[in-house]
């Protein structure tokens, strides 16, 4: 399938959404190229702050400019959106509850070649551990624009995460998406798939798979993992009570481990989680990052099975 990375999405909505809107500002950290800003800089300069190779301070101007009524979208790449602005977003922006955007490309093993320093496989738990704090990653391009509208529209401190390279289409222009509310593309009895940004391509390859061989498999995009949809989580449980989470991120405190925090206090029920298995990545392939991890439609078929029977 054809696609396109979120983080174009991201270049082209936060600009349509500034021309809309003349509080929208972009504060860059000097890696406006990569993250799909320069036009925004280009068209609304009055709406455009590069603070420099200076995360730390993106997160004090952003607040600042939130106090002031605006609503600014800090971005640059989640290694550093995550951990160098850690304690700002913390104490500037989520204990004031201010209306702040993290806006932040290269998830996760997405950096690839870049290697372990730029690869952010903690950033989802950091942040969803914040009180006040949102947390969304987009499955496809489409989805992306919808959600950081969203995000726009919202009162609150959010962190959206993008993907470097192009993945598959997943929804159409047409798609609409809520924060916090999963969105499910397959009904299904046998097994529940749940997974979240570039990996949901996946997850929809291998559902094909299992339904090939005649399991029926229940397919959601949870693109918040915070606030999680709990509630669908529930109904995967009361109604079919295995669970497979899928994400481009440690196993440890993110997709999955939001999954099995619901599981856990209901008292019944499986889960398996596939993602990173608690390892630095390294300079390598995208594809063979994953496949070192498990992260594969094959993996994702075989979990599911395992589950089940």
């Amino acid at each position: 399938m054809k696609g396109r990375a979120t983080r174009e999405a991201y270049g082209e909505e936060i600009l349509a959404l500034g021309k809309e809107n003349p509080n929208i500002y972009v504060i860059d950290a000097d890696i406006g190229k990569s993250c799909k800003t320069v036009e925004f800089a280009e068209v609304l300069p009055k709406q455009h702050v590069n603070v420099g190779i200076a995360e730390q301070n993106a997160c004090g101007v952003a607040a600042g400019l939130a106090t002031c009524g605006k609503i600014p979208f800090v971005t640059t790449y989640a290694i550093f959106g995550s951990m160098r602005m850690s304690e700002q977003i913390r104490q500037e922006v989520c204990y004031p509850k201010l209306n702040v955007k993290i806006a932040c490309s290269h998830g996760g093993l997405t950096p690839a070649n870049d290697g372990a320093s730029h690869q952010a496989i903690e950033d989802m738990g950091i942040l969803r551990t914040i009180p006040n704090m949102t947390v969304i990653m987009p499955g496809d391009y489409f989805s992306a624009k919808k959600l950081i509208r969203a995000a726009a529209e919202f009162n609150g401190p959010v962190y959206l995460r993008f993907t470097r390279d192009a993945i598959p289409y997943i929804y159409d222009e047409n798609a609409s998406f809520k924060i916090g509310k999963a969105v499910q593309l397959k009904e299904g009895k046998d097994v529940a798939i749940i997974a979240n940004g570039d990996i949901l391509s996946r997850a929809v390859a291998a559902a094909e798979e299992l339904e090939a061989e005649g399991i029926s498999v229940r397919l959601l995009d949870m693109h918040t993992i915070k606030p999680l949809d709990v509630e669908a989580v529930k109904k995967c449980i009361d109604e079919i009570g295995f669970i497979v989470t899928v994400e481009d991120h440690n196993i440890l405190n993110g997709l999955g481990s939001a999954v099995c925090e619901v599981v856990a206090e209901m008292g019944s029920g499986r889960v398996k989680r596939i993602g990173i298995q608690d390892q630095f990545g390294e300079s390598a392939p995208y594809e063979y990052l994953l496949e070192k991890n498990g992260i594969s439609v094959k993996n994702i078929v075989a979990s599911a099975k395992d589950l089940i029977h």
